[in-house]
């Protein structure tokens, strides 16, 4: 019995077959996946998923920046639809107040009208390959991490190069189960990205940081745009003569509704788990990163919620800083709690015995993989440093905007500070840097950045050893007895970064002792000192802990050769299997599978920020003009769930099911699976969907967009 319980936890912790679990290569679904989907109501085949030759389903998914997003294409010019969360900062920085697109919505009705965005990228898959017997050709057993790394970075980047010689692509190698394995990703990246479409925030972001991570759900979290090339077909920078892209492939796109059981799978590019955390890692998780991400981000959220209540001009100021700011100070509080609910730190550590047991029966096996958990847990050892920096990050670095912007000018101080000045670098590195100053100051408040200051360094002040304090916190001591408020109002007034017109002076003469001068700056300087020497001091466990992980997942996958391992996310395309599933909570309680458009009048509180319904939409909703987007019980499927794995960088992923067709936008999980960056559980554990009718009935009912229904393949 005790084994049985065993072989559970590993299935309940560690990234091993299961039919909802698991974020899968997809140039290996044809030898690990594919039988099991088919099984499950998949009418596709591997290559109809994945093909390097001809047009796949590959071919229809796109990474947004490199993976902080997904997106789907759904026309043959180039469509793009993706999360309103993912383009809400491009929604935000089109916005005025004159023409507030986040509070009204935007929809383009020419091409001539769409939106372009200099900082959008999206990249195409071309193709995957493994690596690993090139990459580790010249490994071998005798050298130490540090040698071990520098062959694998030198003959890593030699394949990249290879790989992209005489194209226009761009290619990385990346390590796949802890340095096990190494597979080769090439990229096609368009840098002509227009938005489209998008509705209100009331619509997109209904429910706001409230129902953000929970169910039942009422959002309409999708936006558009379009992607454009050169007149040649290939990328572009923004120009009047680019042309949309004509992609290999789109997905068309299902209105027939979707029923319990019912086959979906996602194609996206997940941003980061770590399955394969140990018992101490996992404690290092709750008590370090999300510890400091919840004390300090909960101050510094209050500030800007205080701050955006003033105008509307502040709401739309701080409206991107503060949903990127929420999404994971809400998501490491249900995180903590999922991983002490499901008890998943005692679930790893009866994994970790089981391993030691096995390690131990044979002499080879200890040589190999006997130091494995012995290494992991040196690396933990001792976290006051690490503590120190986790909070240098969200209080300081991350933090004020002040000291970040500062930092940008440091290559300024040591140009200046040569005795041969290069007045042209001089010149040039200033212009850079104020080719950034109106975006910047588009989207920012000094005094709101002065209470944020004050406040995160008091956090840092109270939770860190004064050990690891800044040099510039003994002179707040001497001379401001310990008052930040005072300390942050004096820096503010000294300073020429929380004033345009003051920096513009600097930047166009740049002077070496104004920045000498400068209060904020020298904050700055003494900061990142102080972050630097954390991060060295904090950097002395990783061999440690990298050659401890690497050998503790290859015995796992040798301790349990007849399972199917996936490995852990990071940025680069996977797909996810699984079935529509309901799910029950807790005791007695039954999460139906699907929401209606109702329920925004159910939750409607007038003039609430998170919980206002637009007029036109309540009148919609209660005249039932739902047209051929009704489900056949006569509702507005609103959302829908799915038991798919995924995580953050898969936002904006089309659901697609057994036929290959569009039936939703995946954009959230449930608060009762936060864990699930660490551990999967099958039966908690849960995918929420914009349904895809209710995004079309948006677009043509509300919107009165219809032209751009007219692009996609309907599927009726």
């Amino acid at each position: 019995m005790k084994r049985f319980l065993t072989i559970m936890a590993l299935i309940f912790v560690f990234g091993v077959s299961y039919a909802d679990e698991g974020m899968w290569l997809p140039s290996l679904i044809q030898k690990l996946n594919i039988n099991e989907m088919q099984q499950m109501g998949c009418e596709l085949t591997a290559d109809d998923i994945y093909n390097i030759n001809n047009s796949s389903l590959k071919d229809a998914v796109v990474a947004l920046n490199r993976g902080s997003c997904t997106a789907g294409i759904i026309s043959k010019d180039g469509l793009l639809l993706t999360n309103h969360h993912c383009g809400f900062g491009d929604i935000q920085s089109h916005s005025t107040v004159e023409n507030d697109y986040l509070k009204d919505g935007f929809w383009a009705q020419s091409l001539e009208e769409e939106l372009p965005n200099p900082r959008k990228s999206v990249s195409f898959l071309i193709r995957i390959e493994d690596v690993t017997s090139k990459v580790l050709g010249e490994v071998n057993a005798d050298m130490n991490y540090e040698e071990r790394s520098a062959e694998v970075r030198r003959i890593s980047g030699e394949i990249s190069r290879e790989a992209i010689e005489d194209s226009h692509y761009d290619a990385r190698v990346q390590s796949l189960f802890n340095d096990n394995k190494y597979y080769l990703f090439v990229y096609e990246t368009f840098t002509d990205v227009r938005l489209v479409g998008c509705p209100p925030v009331s619509i997109g972001k209904f429910g706001g940081d409230t129902d953000n991570w929970m169910w039942p759900r009422h959002t309409g979290d999708f936006c558009m745009y379009r992607v454009y090339t050169g007149p040649d077909g290939k990328p572009a920078r923004f120009s009047e003569d680019n042309v949309p892209l004509h992609p290999k492939h789109h997905l068309p796109v299902s209105i027939k509704g979707v029923e319990k059981g019912d086959f979906a799978m996602i194609l996206g590019y997940p941003g980061g788990t770590s399955r394969y955390k140990t018992s101490t890692g996992i404690n290092y998780t709750m008590e370090v990163t999300n510890t400091a991400r919840r004390e300090a981000r909960g101050e510094k959220l209050a500030i800007i919620e205080d701050y955006m209540a003033i105008s509307p001009a502040a709401r739309i100021q701080y409206a991107s800083k503060h949903a990127s700011s929420s999404n994971y100070y809400k998501h490491s509080i249900g995180q903590n709690k999922g991983l002490t609910d499901l008890n998943v730190v005692a679930k790893k550590k009866a994994i970790e015995e089981d391993f030691t047991k096995w390690v131990n029966v044979s002499s080879e096996r200890k040589v190999k993989y006997g130091k494995a958990l012995d290494l992991i847990n040196q690396g933990y050892d001792d976290l006051s440093d690490d503590i120190a920096r986790a909070y240098i990050t969200e209080s300081m670095t991350r933090g004020p905007e002040i000291f970040s912007f500062a930092n940008r000018v440091s290559v300024l101080e040591r140009l200046l500070d040569r005795k041969d000045v290069d007045e042209t670098r001089v010149v040039t590195t200033a212009e850079r840097i104020g080719g950034s100053i109106d975006s910047y100051f588009k989207n920012y408040n000094a005094l709101t950045d002065q209470r944020i200051t004050a406040a995160l360094l008091k956090v840092y002040q109270e939770k860190v050893d004064p050990k690891y304090y800044p040099a510039f916190f003994e002179d707040v001591q001497k001379k401001y007895k310990g008052d930040f408020k005072k300390f942050s109002e004096k820096m503010f007034a000294k300073t020429i970064f929380a004033d345009k017109s003051k920096l513009e002076v600097f930047l166009a003469d740049p002077s070496l002792k104004v920045l000498k001068k400068d209060k904020a700056y020298q904050v700055t300087k003494s900061i990142y000192e102080t972050y630097g020497d954390l991060t060295d001091l904090t950097d002395e466990t990783t061999p440690f802990l990298n050659e401890g992980r690497r050998l503790f997942v290859a015995g796992l996958m040798e301790m349990n050769k007849d399972r199917k391992f996936y490995p852990d996310a990071n940025s680069n395309m996977r797909l996810t299997y699984g079935s529509v599933l309901d799910y029950v909570p807790r005791d007695g309680v039954l999460n139906n599978y699907w929401t209606t458009a109702k329920g925004y009048i159910e939750k409607e509180i007038p003039g609430d920020i998170e919980f206002n319904v637009p007029p036109k939409l309540k009148e919609l909703i209660l005249d039932e003009d739902y047209g051929q987007y009704a489900d056949a019980d006569g509702t507005l499927h609103a959302c829908f769930l799915t038991n798919n794995d995924i995580t953050g960088g898969n936002s904006g992923s089309p659901v697609i099911n057994g036929k290959g067709e569009l039936i939703g936008i995946a954009f959230d999980g449930n608060w009762e699976a936060m864990s699930g960056d660490l551990a999967f559980e099958p039966e908690l554990q849960r995918c929420i969907n914009v349904d895809i009718r209710f995004v079309l009935w948006i677009i043509d009912k509300y919107a009165r967009a219809s032209h751009l229904i007219d692009e996609m393949t309907i599927v009726k």
